[in-house]
């Protein structure tokens, strides 16, 4: 469910350059610290238990030896035209007028019908109460609620930042610049691969990159999701040569 403000000066969204992802995985961490994730076991994982609200796809192209790997972050992608969003009953989960998908944690009732709505599979059960050693107990973030067991939870663009950054900014009668806000998973980015800002501030680095030649949306064409996470296609220089030298022959 959409609920566009057109008073609204700000639609966030993320740009993400697969030609410069590397697979590192510092993306998962930071975000883990920054929104107190519990700690993923191998249990978990084998289970299908684990939580992780950005993950980092790996795929395989070409034969032995002549193989490349290829990698893709994958999180919550904020859709305005969210199937998770009208199947809630207890309308937990809402489109803001700033574009983005948030759930209301002590809202949520755990139905999973989002989960089951969800075609990127970003969106996760909390089966038990989080828990973390002793020694990190002090690392938790408290600008983020620790979530109870029995909710959904999924990616929120970090959502304390935005608010946090916006509030400081409006309190000192301050236009916010592109860049002033960012996620974890941006700041923590080796290759700056990720990029978060306004839309609707057509100077923006997120806004050239969502109208580069090279960007696209997950099944957006098939889906009609209307996503706000934009990805631009990795450049495969090999191919390309591959293909000239093809067409020569051809001719």
């Amino acid at each position: 469910m959409v609920t566009e403000n057109k008073e609204s000066k700000f639609k966030w969204g993320m740009a993400v350059d697969i030609d410069k992802c590397t697979g590192c995985q510092a993306c998962v961490l930071a975000c883990q610290s920054e929104n107190n994730i519990p700690i993923n076991t191998e249990k978990n994982f084998k289970n299908a238990r684990a939580i992780e609200w950005i993950r980092v796809e790996r795929y395989w192209e070409g034969e032995f030896p002549d193989v490349k790997a290829k990698f893709i972050p994958i999180l919550c992608q904020h859709c305005d035209n969210a199937p998770c969003e009208p199947v809630c009953p207890v309308y937990a989960t809402y489109h803001t007028t700033e574009g983005l998908n948030v759930q209301v944690y002590n809202r949520c009732v755990g139905t999973r019908y989002c989960a089951n709505g969800c075609p990127y599979l970003v969106r996760f059960f909390n089966y038990w109460e989080p828990e973390w050693p002793e020694s990190l107990k002090n690392h938790l973030n408290p600008d983020v609620t620790v979530r109870s067991r029995g909710i959904m939870e999924k990616c929120t663009m970090c959502i304390q930042r935005i608010r946090r950054t916006t509030r400081n900014a409006k309190k000192n009668d301050e236009e916010l610049k592109d860049g002033d806000i960012s996620p974890a998973c941006v700041d923590a980015c080796p290759t700056d691969a990720l990029v978060f800002g306004n839309q609707k501030d057509e100077n923006s680095k997120v806004s050239r990159m969502k109208n580069d030649k090279r960007s696209y949306t997950l099944l957006d064409n098939n889906l009609q999701t209307s996503p706000n996470i934009f990805y631009l296609a990795k450049i495969d220089h090999d191919k390309k040569e591959s293909t000239h030298h093809e067409e020569g022959k051809h001719h």
